[in-house]
């Protein structure tokens, strides 16, 4: 096999590896065998630590139940999943890799309990674990976690600008056990993407020059040109990068790949989730907002996206009282007479109550959504059931410290992203659950390695991608 542009291993935790990285994606959609495997080839796997599931005794995988009365108890639970989860996924891929490779586990900042979940999986399985990478957030506390246990670290940003923060505020102090960084393009990557306010959702920018800035802030830092960048989110064959390798502009590269992993053997998702991989057109991911993190994430645009663009099309703003062109009372959806909108939005909400969305549910932005009385239903038990999966929840006004709120009212065009995620990863309906993929999962249908069906074990997709394709 002829190696793409004399592409070089990197020396990672010792040892020499492929700098090529399989992407950690969420709840239990990279476990251990696909992690395993990918290590095996000579890679870096990814375990995700992301509520990841643990096994009985006779193999089949825990459910994940929380029967208990109160948010803070189920947090509790879910923190204990997560742990015993995380810390049997590594073991198995650890197993798998038979010494090659590395293995990394990946969690979101953002994750509810991702300090004592880190801590926890870390102190469990020390000696198999090379790296952690993280993002979703700002995770100073990462380079403190990965001193105490003598890990790498590898800190996921979008732009120079977060590297900069994160590289003042913590990660000066263990320069050492910096690995790599992370860039992943908040246009193309799938999952939670670091859009910040100032970048339009609609308008990508060409990674090139960000990656560029990122070097020349690292480079500024004292950050050595060895420690390389890894390039994530779009990346599908390592032709399309060829100007990017061995470019003294951006010193050391590596290569992310979170999506194309997804369609193989050893990859955990359902059959019938790969099988709708195959048939993604360009186009059909939307990077949307109604993730309950507050983040902009990748998914592919089904019906359960489509739902929620609905939900909160049928929205309107109101006034507590009479107010500029607030003038007429809301009289459908509501109790009480403090909901006043203008005309054309009562006329909206009249012909909405009529078509079967006959309840509005407040919003914290001062607006209603009309809803149908079964998604009213779903809504308010999903955030009665809420067991703090997140550090942050707008879906259930959930926060994971202090008092346990973030002050705001539960916000309904939002979800339960706990209850989609492990439904699609085992089983569940691929229509009524959020399907994360990157924004190159259409090239699966245009990719002649993917014709007549053809599934490769993660060895092959790695050997393919060490060609260049």
């Amino acid at each position: 096999m002829s190696v793409f542009k004399g592409l070089k291993p990197i020396l990672y935790g010792g040892r020499e590896v492929w700098p090529l990285i399989e992407g950690g994606k969420g709840v239990a959609a990279s476990n251990h065998a696909s992690s395993g495997a990918w290590a095996a080839a000579g890679g870096i796997g990814t375990v995700s630590a992301v509520n990841a599931d643990s096994y009985d005794p006779t193999g089949k995988i825990v459910p994940q139940l929380y029967p208990q009365l109160t948010r803070r108890e189920r947090h509790e639970q879910l923190i204990q999943y997560a742990i015993d989860g995380a810390v049997e996924q590594v073991r198995r891929a650890y197993e798998i890799s038979n010494g090659q490779g590395a293995i990394n586990i990946n969690v979101l900042w953002e994750m509810g309990g991702a300090q004592p979940v880190l801590e926890g999986v870390l102190e469990a399985t020390r000696g198999m674990v090379t790296g952690v990478t993280c993002g979703a957030g700002m995770p100073y506390k990462l380079a403190e976690i990965a001193e105490c246990f003598n890990v790498q670290y590898l800190p996921i940003v979008s732009s120079g600008r977060a590297f900069r923060a994160l590289w003042k505020r913590a990660y000066h102090k263990v320069a050492h056990l910096m690995a790599a960084v992370v860039y992943e393009d908040p246009w193309l990557a799938g999952g939670h993407n670091g859009l910040s306010n100032a970048e339009d959702p609609r308008r990508p920018e060409d990674p090139y020059p960000r990656v560029k800035a990122l070097r020349d802030i690292m480079r500024i830092e004292g950050v050595a040109d060895s420690v390389p960048i890894i390039m994530a989110g779009g990346v599908w064959c390592l032709r399309e990068w060829n100007d990017w390798i061995d470019n003294p502009e951006l010193g050391a590269i590596a290569f992310q790949f979170g999506t194309r992993p997804l369609l193989t053997e050893e990859s955990p998702i359902p059959q019938g989730w790969k099988d709708r991989l195959r048939t993604i057109e360009p186009g059909d991911v939307l990077l949307h907002k109604f993730s309950p993190t507050g983040f902009y994430s990748s998914a592919v645009h089904n019906p359960f996206l489509r739902s929620l663009e609905a939900r909160s099309h049928r929205q309107v703003p109101y006034s507590k009282v009479a107010a500029g062109e607030h003038t007429v009372q809301l009289d459908v959806g509501v109790r009480g007479k403090n909901f006043w909108v203008t005309p054309t939005d009562l006329a909206h909400a009249r012909e909405w109550a009529a078509s079967g969305f006959e309840t509005a549910l407040r919003t914290p932005d001062d607006t209603v959504v009309f809803v149908s009385t079964e998604e009213r239903d779903m809504i308010r038990k999903d955030q009665a059931d809420c067991m703090g999966c997140l550090s942050h929840c707008g879906f259930s006004s959930w926060k994971d410290h202090d008092d346990y709120s973030t002050g705001r009212l539960a916000d309904p065009r939002s979800f339960c992203i706990q209850k989609t995620l492990q439904d699609i990863a085992h089983g569940g309906d691929l229509d009524d659950n959020l399907m994360f993929a990157g924004h190159s999962a259409y090239r699966f249908k245009q990719d002649p390695f993917y014709s007549n069906n053809f599934t490769p074990t993660v060895k092959q997709l790695v050997e393919r991608i060490l060609t260049g394709d």
